[in-house]
């Protein structure tokens, strides 16, 4: 029989085939410092469906007070997302004709690592709270650029701001 050997992912190679990208401690461009308490490696790898470009991205929270201090909401689209390394929190609020966040209806949800979740357009939501002291990596869906062509964010005035109790 013959044989087929093993050779190690790279870009080079694998670029006829498609693309890759590491999810987990990428090593990729970010919408802001790679320093801060959330950072999202954005567009990292694209799937085209008909027209369509769904991106997937991660985003990186690293551990920080349980305080929902801002939201965001997609007119457009539904956003993906995945705890890849650790167990998550993730709050979300019902989506409204308001421009802040309807706060008296938050919930949050403790979100098993590799559980995959769909958040309606709409729907009031922001980065996921690391529960173990460690950073997390969440993998994102989104169409591409959406952060920037679909993405309102308000941030909740400190009167109104919700402690997470865990």
């Amino acid at each position: 029989m013959k044989s087929v050997k093993v050779q190690k992912l790279s870009v080079e190679k694998f670029a006829k085939y498609g693309s890759f990208a590491a999810l987990i401690n990428p090593d990729a461009e970010t919408t802001g410092s790679k320093d801060a308490s959330i950072v999202f490696y954005r567009d990292m790898v694209q799937q085209e469906l008909f027209g369509r470009n769904p991106s997937f991205s991660t985003c990186r929270m690293k551990p920080r007070p349980m305080v929902i201090d801002a939201g965001e909401y997609h007119n457009h689209t539904c956003e993906v997302s995945m705890p890849l390394n650790a167990d998550a929190l993730v709050w979300v609020a019902p989506a409204d004709c308001s421009k802040n966040v309807p706060v008296d209806k938050i919930e949050v949800f403790l979100v098993p690592r590799g559980t995959i979740l769909s958040i309606r357009p709409g729907v009031w939501h922001h980065a996921a709270f690391a529960i173990d002291n460690q950073p997390l990596d969440v993998m994102i869906v989104l169409p591409e650029r959406a952060y920037v062509n679909d993405c309102v964010g308000v941030a909740i005035p400190k009167a109104d701001q919700r402690k997470i109790q865990y």
